[in-house]
């Protein structure tokens, strides 16, 4: 029994007292009551109860203790396919992002999507929505997903995008200016051509919102400031590594006066493991997004130009900031944070693994 841990000795409970009846260590009664670091609230809420119980005479500070703990609120991350290096990387900047947070206590709940068709997202979104306060996701516009998503919104639980947006009711959106990457894409690709010629564009679906804005914009430099270069149709590797091999391999085979490759999207290690197999007399200049171990390689052999980066520490701050206005009572961001993208070539590579 509680009470029975001082009863009749005559003397005053103590801290150890506390921590026997609580089944905690004098560490965490102590954490709670000096607020030398987080002690979970259900803990926190124990460790009063005992002191409560034994009659312990500091149980009215650690009453206010707890009632000055933040709030603990979960944040969902639902991600694209886990063996992608740059999912895992952005997973682990996010739940840094969330546990770092200070005006309230963040609980990250990561999770990964494989199959990134439009039933199987909207279905883990409707899933993770249901056992988080916020939500942040990288997906394609569907009408299935903006259905889900406007169904986690009339329940009360908002909803932030990640990378590309999309054209449900989303309470913010974080991502890099896709516009101002196409256009930079273009411009290495003309500026390193050797010569005019076919350029060849992959995306992973024009469902990914800014997949489609990057193509537009690539084309829109191209025909502005390149137009001696002929611009081949688009094709859609659907964030796969495998389809944006053969996609690469289809693209040399066929076009023999091939000069570039612009990559807007995923399915990077895909694209460089061809351009490996298929070395040519004729240099083509290569273009694709994100550091990761494939395409930082790519770029010291020479097989890559050019690689347009997300700041990945950035944007999972300012996600992870706007989720917390959200989950306060704040109205979310008032439009888009766009941020500034890194430009990497074999010249200006960061120390690896990290990036700002």
């Amino acid at each position: 029994m509680i009470d029975s841990i001082t009863s009749g000795t005559g003397r005053r409970p103590t801290i150890a007292d506390v921590a026997r009846a609580a089944g905690v260590g004098v560490a965490t009664v102590d954490r709670v009551l000096n607020k030398r670091a987080a002690v979970r609230r259900d803990t926190a809420a124990r460790v009063l109860a005992a002191a409560e119980a034994i009659g312990y005479h500091g149980a009215g500070l650690l009453r206010r203790r707890l009632d000055e703990a933040p709030a603990e609120k979960s944040f969902g991350f639902l991600l694209q396919r886990r063996g992608d290096a740059f999912y895992r990387e952005l997973a682990a900047a996010l739940t840094g992002a969330t546990r770092g947070l200070t005006r309230l206590r963040g609980r990250p709940v990561a999770e990964f999507v494989d199959d990134i068709s439009a039933a199987t997202v909207a279905a883990d979104i409707a899933a993770l929505g249901a056992r988080v306060d916020v939500l942040a996701v990288v997906a394609a516009d569907h009408p299935r997903v903006t259905e889900a998503v406007a169904d986690l919104a009339r329940r009360g639980v908002a909803v932030v995008t990640l990378l590309s947006g999309i054209t449900g009711p989303v309470a913010g959106h974080v991502g890099i200016d896709s516009r101002k990457a196409g256009r930079t894409a273009g411009w290495v690709i003309r500026h390193l051509a050797r010569e005019a010629g076919g350029v060849g564009i992959l995306v992973g679906s024009h469902r990914f919102l800014d997949h489609e804005l990057s193509e537009i914009s690539f084309r829109s430099y191209m025909r502005e400031c390149a137009p001696s270069f002929r611009l081949l149709e688009s094709f859609s590797n659907l964030e796969d590594p495998g389809l944006a091999h053969e996609g690469t391999l289809e693209l040399l085979k066929r076009n023999p006066d091939l000069v570039g490759i612009y990559l807007a999207g995923g399915g990077m290690a895909g694209m460089v493991a061809a351009l490996r197999e298929v070395r040519r007399d004729r240099h083509i200049v290569a273009v694709c997004n994100e550091l990761v171990p494939e395409t930082r390689a790519a770029l010291v052999d020479g097989i890559l130009d050019a690689v347009i980066a997300t700041p990945i520490t950035l944007l999972a701050e300012r996600a992870v900031e706007a989720m917390a206005d959200l989950v306060l009572g704040g109205a979310g961001p008032a439009a888009p944070a766009l941020l500034p993208f890194g430009l990497f070539v074999s010249e200006n590579l960061p120390e690896w693994p990290g990036r700002r």
